[in-house]
């Protein structure tokens, strides 16, 4: 049986928050459902918004690029606001294969270089887990966290 739980929050630019998901016998796993973004002043900067969520804290590195590749990273969102033109442009993926038992992050940054706070909003799809798959999926976040 699975449910839905959520987070939401606010993030000055370049600021990683995590998420606390572990529990002591990592029974409970979770998949990204739901991943949006917006500005904390719409309509009132120039901003490009990227904010990430990553299975490890990426503290040192919080950037602009997102890598595909990197198997930490869960999901992207991109969200643009253009003052002049009164449109914002939002674009989100999601890699919601991946299923987790640990903490998540999420950092927020700004393409253009702007100070302007950004929300998130984060939806979850909580499930039980079998002990195997408990022991994979834990066994992948500490592989990650080289």
């Amino acid at each position: 049986m699975s449910r839905i739980i959520s987070f939401r929050g606010q993030l000055d630019m370049g600021v990683e928050e995590s998420i606390p998901l572990s529990t002591i016998k990592g029974l409970i796993g979770y998949k990204v459902k739901k991943f949006q973004i917006m500005s904390a002043a719409p309509g009132t900067a120039v901003v490009e918004f990227i904010a990430q969520i990553y299975k490890t804290s990426e503290t040192s590195n919080v950037n602009t690029t997102p890598d595909f590749s990197d198997s930490r990273l869960l999901g992207v969102s991109y969200y643009e606001d253009n003052v002049s033109a009164h449109e914002g442009i939002s674009k989100t993926i999601i890699f919601d294969s991946e299923i987790f038992n640990q903490d998540i992050y999420v950092n927020i940054t700004d393409a253009g270089g702007g100070s302007t706070r950004c929300n998130y909003y984060i939806e979850l799809e909580q499930m039980d887990i079998a002990l195997d798959e408990a022991t994979v999926a834990t066994l992948k976040d500490i592989r990650n966290n080289d």
